[in-house]
């Protein structure tokens, strides 16, 4: 598995790529919302259902609440977004955690654990105060998955070549990413050398 789409716990990613699929329908809807309701598996019940005050960063990014809740009013979610000072200056993030409801369905759960899937399954479904609601919207394997290796190499390309430009000039981001496309050179290339 390779994290790819979000800077955020492995339980939560397909969640949070529900939560920027609805973000078009809701983002002007938010203060019409009376309930969120998630479908997730044991494993992210047990580890990033939180409730109450999120004191630092490492609460928020272990909060599947907050994550969802972000995405919602944002359409993304970027590790800026667990800093305290967006925290304190978005209330509305957790006016939405106060509305979210998370249930495990027993098959996102079972096919959490099975050998020959190890889904990652999240689903999200919006209810509004006039009784309208979005489709339930369902993401079984993130981005980074096996089941969807197509999808996500050129996003992880992509990824590692903004680091790379992050760091070195644009000559040695060339070189490295070069050496890294051709696998006989990168074989024969010694660490000291890479």
């Amino acid at each position: 598995l390779f994290k790819i789409s979000f800077p955020a716990e492995f339980h939560a990613q397909t969640a949070v790529e529900c939560a920027v699929a609805l973000y078009p329908e809701v983002k002007d809807k938010l203060n019409k919302i009376e309930k969120i309701e998630i479908t997730t598996h044991e494993s992210a019940l047990r580890i990033i259902d939180k409730t109450g005050a999120l004191d630092n960063p490492a609460d928020r990014d272990h909060c599947m609440q907050y994550m969802i809740a972000v995405a919602m009013t944002q359409g993304d979610l970027v590790a800026e977004f667990y800093e305290d000072t967006f925290h304190q200056q978005n209330p509305l993030i957790d006016e939405l955690r106060n509305k979210m409801v998370l249930k495990e369905d027993k098959r996102y759960s079972k096919d959490y654990l099975a050998d020959d899937k190890r889904s990652i399954a999240n689903a999200l479904q919006i209810f509004f105060k006039d009784g309208s609601q979005t489709d339930k919207v369902e993401v079984e394997y993130p981005v980074g998955h096996r089941n969807r290796r197509q999808e996500g190499i050129p996003l992880l390309e992509k990824k590692f070549l903004d680091s790379l430009r992050d760091t070195f000039s644009d000559d040695q981001t060339n070189k490295i990413h070069s050496l890294c496309l051709d696998n006989e050179r990168i074989k024969n290339t010694s660490v000291n050398e890479f």
